[in-house]
């Protein structure tokens, strides 16, 4: 590759990485509805034209979005995991990573599992950092558990619902705590 190649290339992975960095400050400010491709232009002072270069639209630039998102949480999981105090507390550990994830980046977490993407779940398709959410779900539970799968898909779905019904003011935050308890008292994998 020449360096006129490599230059090219570098100042369009810049130019990709500037719409998506924008699109989340954007949303994070004012809502996924503000976000459109006349003002990311604006903000990244491209022309509109360039954004669809790079993405297809705004379910595209959600996407990407989403998809950063699923690298730093699966990271916040990971980080969650091996700093719990003994091997029996990662569950509550993760838990608990995964509810403050979604309490701290409110319109991230929502491009992420509500606002439509192309990101496949549980499929051979399934991206990278989506699948290392999963897998740290997964590594809460002794390898010799055959079930572990299916009880991370259940926890990671009695997060997602305590999440969402949290943030839309269904049930009281307050109860946090006793929820985390009683899902961990329920699903975690202790040898007896």
């Amino acid at each position: 590759m020449s360096a006129t190649s490599e230059r090219r290339e570098r100042d369009r992975a810049h130019r990709h990485r500037l719409i998506i960095t924008a699109a989340r400050e954007l949303a994070e400010a004012e809502g996924w509805d503000a976000v459109t491709t006349r003002r990311l232009a604006e903000r990244v002072e491209y022309s509109q034209p360039v954004l669809y270069s790079h993405f297809d639209g705004k379910d595209a630039i959600v996407g990407a979005v989403a998809l950063d998102g699923f690298g730093e949480l699966a990271t916040h999981l990971r980080d969650a995991r091996q700093g719990a105090a003994e091997p029996g507390s990662a569950l509550r550990a993760v838990c608990g990573a995964y509810l403050d994830f979604a309490t701290a980046r409110p319109a991230l977490y929502q491009a992420m599992f509500t606002l439509p993407t192309d990101l496949k779940f549980a499929s051979a398709d399934t991206p990278p950092p989506l699948r290392a959410c999963f897998d740290e779900f997964v590594a809460c539970y002794r390898a010799d558990n055959e079930r572990r799968e299916l009880h991370a898909e259940v926890v990671w779905s009695a997060l997602h619902g305590m999440a969402v019904l949290s943030a839309s003011g269904r049930i009281p935050p307050s109860w946090r705590e006793e929820r985390l308890d009683f899902l961990d008292a329920r699903l975690a994998d202790t040898p007896a």
